[in-house]
């Protein structure tokens, strides 16, 4: 840049420029782990996890988790804030990750949010309003009572709005329309109106060939498997955790609980967790669309997809005037 850039510590608010917030997503297996250490060390960012299985605690191998090592060469948030039997809600995420990126963008460094859970990325992204309404148990067995029909006839009377874009068939999403409803006596399709968060934004989407991801999905599985899975998800049954807990309900947990209570073989399990790790893969790409023009994408297949990352990254931060070029980045132009 031909003017002075200035310090990362410094405060951009006062001429109303917007602080930036870098999100990286895409499918399992796709080589976000690995990128977004590359963006971090770079550029000087943090990495704001929106993987909602990266959130327990003793759930290491099963659900990819960044390494120790990896941990340490940049600061990591959002990984193992939970046990098992604990739960961290939307909202709980939404909150906090708003006020780690502006502790984060405080202290002049870059927050970057990974993940490939979609609906932690657009809660956060696009600022989902996400009503503050707990559990309501005896409330919602009253309404699990009705069925699915009458149900979706009630909810068609109180939020007309919310009925028209919820699948019906969905039983719990409707009975949760419901219960906020009834709770705050207000339709939940008010209560979740979008409000954009105050940060410049760029989405980065990486993608690659069905065949190529199926492929390292498969490779993933059996790397897993040789690094002790089936014996993570006994040390978790022998402290106690149950089968039916929504953490075990991960790709990985649920085929391997089945095998330990004889319900399939080993190596059928295995199969199966590979199987259900390509339908979840198509499924991401319901929340991340490739027709999105808010997304950036990059064919991880092709040759220096990475640097041409980093590179456009590069150029999408030298038009911010909060943050200079890292050290890194000056020695590579020096060279």
């Amino acid at each position: 840049m031909k003017r002075k850039a200035e310090g990362r510590g410094q405060k951009a608010e006062g001429r109303g420029q917007k602080l930036p917030l870098l999100v990286l997503a895409g499918p399992t297996a796709v080589g976000k782990t690995a990128l977004s250490l590359q963006l971090a060390e770079r550029f000087g960012g943090e990495i704001i996890s929106a993987d909602s299985r990266l959130f327990y605690r003793g759930m290491d191998i099963g659900t990819a988790k960044p390494s120790p090592a990896e941990r340490s060469r940049v600061p990591h948030h959002f990984v193992d804030v939970c046990r098992p039997d604990e739960t961290l809600t939307l909202g709980q995420y939404q909150r906090q990750a708003y006020a780690l990126i502006n502790r984060i963008q405080a202290d002049g460094r870059l927050p970057i949010l990974v993940g490939g859970t979609g609906q932690y990325v657009k809660a956060v992204v696009e600022g989902w309003g996400i009503p503050a309404v707990p559990p309501q148990p005896e409330l919602r067995h009253e309404l699990e009572r009705l069925g699915g029909a009458e149900l979706a006839r009630w909810l068609e009377m109180l939020d007309p709005a919310k009925t028209a874009v919820l699948d019906k068939r969905n039983v719990r999403r409707v009975v949760r329309a419901l219960e906020v409803t009834l709770v705050s006596g207000r339709p939940i399709s008010q209560l979740q109106r979008k409000t954009p968060p105050p940060y410049r934004i760029c989405q980065i989407g990486l993608r690659r060939s069905r065949e190529t991801l199926y492929q390292r999905i498969d490779l993933r599985v059996d790397s897993m498997m040789n690094a002790g899975l089936l014996a993570e998800v006994e040390k978790l049954r022998d402290a106690g955790y149950g089968r039916h807990l929504p953490a075990m309900s991960g790709l990985g947990y649920r085929q391997l609980w089945a095998y330990l209570d004889g319900e399939m073989t080993l190596p059928q399990a295995v199969e199966r967790i590979k199987f259900e790790t390509h339908r979840f893969a198509r499924q991401q790409n319901s929340w991340f669309r490739p027709d999105d023009p808010a997304i950036h994408w990059f064919d991880m297949d092709e040759m220096g997809a990475e640097t041409a990352v980093l590179d456009f990254v590069q150029g999408w931060l030298e038009t911010s005037d909060f943050f200079k070029k890292s050290d890194v980045c000056k020695q590579e132009n020096a060279q």
